[in-house]
């Protein structure tokens, strides 16, 4: 069952169009992240589910019910903001209880409450401490605790980790993730950094300009993208554009400017025939260095160890650019003037007909 749907959703600031015609559902207790560039709209359709932005048109529905006009408070949600947000002159339970308080809930119930939520964020005894007495981490944790005290169905997170050290990120990704199952709750998550949807979104809405481009589980979006903007934002990888010779079982072959590649059509409606133009896309990890022919073949231009992996940088001969990602190496290849081959399975390239 749908928990949340937005159906053909536009809002316009002014001459600018936010979001154009968006439409997506979100699953009961699905943990699903909107996930984009800056300015492509992701911030704007949450905003819009919170009831904090009114949609120029197109609706918003909770558990089959029309949400639109209803204010925020009114909706079952609760938003967690990119800033925190919190009083700095209140402690952590005094933060954690106002909402409870601006609804009237009785004294000895806010108590039991802000208790029970400082456990889910694994924080009890802190409702006396200051805010300023707060790491990053824990002033994030204070956010989430007072958002989760009104025990909302939806959560609502904007970009909620961005403030935090790397290590800190980390952490709160899986503890999110744990307070969003638990407590059954859906989770809706803005953000642009592609590690963290891949590592702990159910599925995922990637966004440019105002669209979704695609919607799909973290190993849909990232093997089989359906155009290149999809393709490049998710993960690193090469593009290269080419034109189709011959279509066998769902596998196209491409020719292009540095080889022919065979390899797997991801674009939705698309039944490409020979002599169509299209692109190609392969990982870096997907890409091996070897010594004689291969599906390309160029020479070293530029090498990276980094312990775990090692980056290869191949120009071929017609000057175009190659990044390959080895795992785990036991060789380090230098650049030089020596030809080497560079495979590829099949299976590991897409093809879309963009």
């Amino acid at each position: 069952m749908e928990a949340i749907r937005a159906e053909e959703i536009v809002k316009d600031f002014g001459t600018l169009r936010a979001l154009d015609e968006v439409t997506i559902g979100i699953g009961q207790g699905e943990l699903f992240f909107l996930l984009g560039g800056s300015g492509c709209g992701k911030t704007t359709l949450l905003r819009c589910i919170a009831g904090l932005e009114d949609p120029t048109a197109g609706r918003i529905v909770f558990d089959g019910t029309d949400v639109t006009q209803l204010p925020t408070h009114k909706r079952e949600a609760a938003m967690v903001f990119q800033s925190y947000a919190l009083w700095p002159h209140m402690t952590v339970g005094q933060n954690i209880a106002f909402g409870l308080e601006e609804r009237k809930v009785p004294k000895a119930e806010i108590r039991e409450r802000v208790a029970e939520v400082l456990r889910m964020v694994r924080m009890e005894g802190f409702e006396g401490r200051g805010i300023d007495q707060m790491s990053g981490g824990q002033q994030q944790r204070v956010s989430l605790a007072r958002a989760l005290v009104v025990r909302p169905k939806c959560l609502l997170l904007d970009e909620p980790l961005s403030n935090l050290d790397a290590q800190l990120r980390l952490e709160m990704r899986s503890e999110i993730r744990r307070i969003v199952k638990e407590n059954q709750l859906t989770g809706v998550y803005v953000t642009h950094d592609q590690e963290e949807a891949l590592s702990i979104a159910d599925r995922m809405a990637v966004m440019d300009a105002g669209r979704i481009m695609q919607v799909g589980t973290p190993q849909e979006v990232y093997r089989d993208p359906n155009c290149s903007y999809v393709a490049a934002f998710i993960g690193e990888t090469n593009l290269v554009p080419g034109k189709v010779t011959e279509v066998t079982d769902g596998m196209a072959v491409m020719a292009t400017e540095a080889g022919r590649f065979t390899g797997r059509v991801t674009t939705p409606g698309w039944s490409p025939a020979a002599g169509d133009a299209g692109v190609v896309s392969v990982r870096p990890e997907a890409l091996k260095v070897v010594d004689g022919e291969g599906t390309l073949s160029g020479r070293i231009v530029e090498t990276v160890y980094l312990g775990d992996v090692i980056q290869y940088r191949v120009a071929t001969t017609n000057g175009m650019e190659f990044q390959v990602a080895e795992m785990n190496p036991h060789v380090v290849r230098q650049p030089g003037d020596a030809t080497v081959g560079v495979m590829v399975a099949p299976d590991d390239v897409v093809v879309m007909g963009d």
